[in-house]
């Protein structure tokens, strides 16, 4: 008979973790997802549909938000923060391009550092999967592919308007090498920004079909120039990037999130395996000292159902489905995996040796004292899928009005 799985304070995601190449010991492994919630201000709140706002600041909800999820020696990852106007993808999300974008970041870390905790901020270029209106100016992509569907709209009307708009309508331009040039500085611009800003370190949001995850998907990814037309060619934005951010701010403090079996905005990539191999070992090789790598569970995925996910997967034919392998390449590279995580799921996980951290979004939101109630076996409290996505009037329901535990 096998050890009994440990479950509640005994299990292994409330030992503690060194990431950072050393330099941080979480206390417990359980790590807040980035999660895009569109609650920031907008720096114009008496815009127009002549001149619509397109700069959002964080502000005193979000620092609420962030500092209910802090607890001693966790780990907390911010939504995405655009590095540029250029990569803001949607309504109500503070980026960290603005001097008072980095000055209202600046009160989150410090509220969460007071309570112990640590802050990644996660840098998130929407390329593609944007619309002009958003941005004031063209949609950037690697190459210029308009989206696939005719008919499928924008997540969001533009501003001041109610009428959605056809993403096929606006196709993108491709990125020049002299735009990846400027793409790429506007990185390194941002990470050092939220270093100043004191956050903890910088995680490249590499995952979910935005810009990164562009050039690494064969059928967003035209390009027969040094950046395409191959599986390792289609690596070189993503690594020339890694490159950069790590020659800022140092590459134990930078981490990257990647979704190899990802379909979100229309990544419908061939050579999954053999484009994330390739990416991964020479991740490893160039930067053995990441702070982490982030990773999201082959069968989970936002828009379609398990069930429906694995019949994508089984039309693939791969041999294997799992995160195995690319654990293997990083070796010792702390390892984390995000994907529906739960109180009947999470146990085991780490002792099995496929990850260092568990990395959990939803039920984060609807339990903002989610690491106690995991610790104590307390039960979790369900979310409201429909309060996810903002703007909102009132921006605290379904954000940072869910209370902590009470029997």
């Amino acid at each position: 008979m096998g050890d009994a799985i440990q479950t509640g304070a005994a299990s292994m995601l409330f030992q503690p973790l060194k990431i950072g190449n050393g330099k941080i010991e979480l206390k417990h492994r359980v790590v807040l997802a980035p999660l895009t919630r569109n609650r920031g201000t907008p720096v114009n709140p008496n815009s127009t549909a002549e001149n619509p706002n397109r700069v959002w600041l964080p502000n005193d909800v979000m620092l609420d938000y962030y500092t209910q999820r802090a607890t001693e020696g966790g780990l907390l990852i911010t939504e995405g923060l655009p590095p540029s106007l250029e990569g803001n993808a949607m309504p109500g999300v503070p980026g960290i391009f603005t001097e008072d974008q980095a000055a209202g970041w600046r009160r989150i870390v410090d509220a969460v550092h007071a309570k112990g905790a640590y802050i990644y901020a996660q840098l998130w270029h929407s390329g593609r999967a944007n619309i002009p209106h958003l941005t004031g100016s063209p949609i950037v992509a690697p190459s210029a592919v308009p989206w696939d569907d005719p008919d499928e709209t924008f997540a969001y009307p533009p501003p001041h308007s109610s009428t959605p708009v056809k993403m096929a309508d606006h196709p993108p331009i491709e990125l020049s090498e002299d735009h990846i040039k400027r793409t790429i500085d506007d990185y390194c611009r941002a990470a050092k920004a939220a270093m100043a800003a004191g956050f903890d370190g910088v995680e490249v949001h590499g995952a979910n079909g935005y810009l990164p995850e562009q050039f690494l998907s064969s059928n967003a990814n035209k390009r027969t120039d040094r950046y395409g037309g191959s599986p390792e060619k289609r690596c070189t934005f993503v690594l020339e990037l890694m490159d950069a951010v790590a020659g800022a701010v140092g590459e134990e403090n930078l981490a990257i999130r990647l979704t190899p079996f990802g379909l979100f905005n229309q990544s419908r990539g061939e050579q999954r395996v053999e484009t994330w191999t390739h990416l991964c070992r020479e991740l490893k090789r160039r930067h053995p000292r990441l702070s982490y790598v982030s990773f999201v569970e082959p069968r989970y995925e936002q828009i379609f159902s398990e069930a429906e996910k694995q019949r994508f997967l089984d039309s693939w034919s791969l041999p294997d489905v799992d995160l195995s392998a690319f654990r293997k390449i990083f070796g010792d590279t702390p390892f984390f995996s995000a994907g529906g995580f739960d109180d009947k799921t999470s146990w085991g996980a780490i002792e099995s040796g496929a990850y260092d951290a568990l990395v959990y979004g939803r039920y984060f939101i609807s339990n903002p004292d989610l690491p106690e109630r995991l610790r104590k076996g307390l039960p979790l409290a369900k979310y409201d899928r429909s309060l996810f996505y903002g703007p909102f009037e009132d921006p605290t329901i379904g954000y940072n009005d869910y209370p902590r535990y009470s029997s």
